[in-house]
């Protein structure tokens, strides 16, 4: 037989996890000096500069 499952609890555990996503993804991004999120940008700055040298024209 099946095991029985209460939807509610299902639907509230699910929840759940969702939100424990979500705030590790927001602790990350929040969770930063001002010195390294100006070091991050300039990082990606950095980045994107070096991608659009290695570019070629058609």
């Amino acid at each position: 037989m099946a095991e029985i499952v209460n939807l509610n609890r299902a639907r509230k555990a699910r929840d759940k996890a969702a939100g424990k996503t979500d705030a590790a993804a927001n602790r990350v991004t929040h969770g930063l000096t001002k010195a390294q999120r100006e070091m991050a940008k300039a990082e990606r700055e950095r980045l994107s500069r070096l991608l659009d040298q290695t570019k070629r024209e058609d």
